[in-house]
């Protein structure tokens, strides 16, 4: 069993309150003078800059075609209005049987936790969502336990957001045991940025709750960039790894971030590395705002043949397109 060391011991609610939200300080910080900060306060004005500070350790200085900042920096593209995007480009409001919950695949569902998330990326497949439509008080939990209590088919609840992990580990802890009492479930599912985010996040209170419940519990992460993952997080998924969590990850294809075989192997390798088997490869979800990042399937077709022929068959993510009335996601 993996020994890790200690996480630098910053509170995670530090850091999450610590956010950078000014254009100005992010193109400081990085150097970034040649930047047209009017344009880019602009378009934050729709869907506000979110970043942790020490993600910008792993932020080359003075290099606007960074992998990891141009996820995160407000660009102009983000102002144009297409045909092709949509503000609910899944159209998930539809399978909403209750407030919070998203029905939409057999023996699954999903709970929308939090409307926040540590770091807003800018292709954001709910950039739109109307979080305050989804808030979750007493009344609409136990709504939702009555819900998947009544439906035996269902075995498995995802955790989902914005990001469930803003939530605090003693709400997480309630509802996972309030979810533990219902026979027919199986798996807690959590979709997370967190733990690549802000590694902090994976303190002792969070591997106490994940160990307790009867639920097994897998995290699904989602990075896009193998220069996202430095030594801090790595130590975090080794701790959710010794703690017995399936970790999986899933990444979106981003036009002049990771739309290259090389790129996404080196991702996967370091992936797995931290003890992580990649998920799926999203193709872009059609958002309005996020269409500057699409990559054509022809290309991610391309893609995918590079990527089989540099590795093992269980490194390659499965490509996948989700399509809003769909009965699963299409895999190709």
């Amino acid at each position: 069993m993996h020994t890790s060391s200690p996480i630098v011991p910053i509170l995670w609610k530090a850091v999450l309150a610590d956010l950078i939200t000014d254009p100005d300080e992010l193109c400081d910080l990085l150097g970034l003078s040649e930047l047209d900060r009017t344009n880019i306060k602009k378009t934050c004005e729709g869907f506000p800059l979110r970043v942790p500070r020490s993600y910008l350790s792993r932020v080359k200085a003075a290099d606007p075609q960074d992998p990891l900042l141009l996820q995160i920096l407000p660009r102009t593209e983000e102002l144009i209005s297409t045909d092709a995007a949509q503000l609910d480009p899944l159209q998930e409001q539809q399978f909403s049987p209750v407030q919070g919950l998203l029905h939409k695949y057999h023996g699954r569902v999903l709970i929308v936790l939090s409307g926040s998330c540590a770091i807003h990326c800018r292709y954001c497949f709910r950039r739109h969502f109307p979080y305050e439509d989804a808030r979750i008080g007493k009344t609409q939990w136990q709504a939702i336990l009555d819900y998947i209590a009544a439906d035996s088919s269902i075995s498995e609840v995802i955790f989902s957001g914005g990001d469930p992990l803003n939530s605090t580990d003693a709400s997480l802890a309630a509802k996972s045991a309030d979810l533990s009492t219902i026979p027919h479930l199986k798996r807690l599912r959590i979709h997370t940025r967190q733990p690549v985010m802000i590694p902090q996040r994976v303190n002792s209170q969070l591997l106490n709750w994940t160990s307790e419940i009867r639920l097994n519990v897998v995290m699904v992460l989602h990075s896009n960039h193998a220069n996202e993952i430095d030594h801090h997080v790595k130590e975090a998924l080794f701790k959710l790894r010794d703690n017995g969590i399936s970790l999986l990850n899933q990444s979106v294809l981003l036009k002049g971030i990771n739309d290259n075989a090389q790129v996404l192997a080196q991702l996967n390798e370091r992936l797995f590395e931290c003890g992580v088997l990649p998920y799926y490869l999203h193709m872009l979800d059609p958002v309005q705002g996020a269409m500057h990042f699409e990559v054509s399937k022809e290309r991610a077709m391309q893609i995918k043949t590079d990527l089989q022929a540099m590795l093992p068959g269980y490194l390659v993510p499965r490509f996948a397109i989700e399509e809003p009335h769909a009965l699963n996601k299409t895999t190709f």
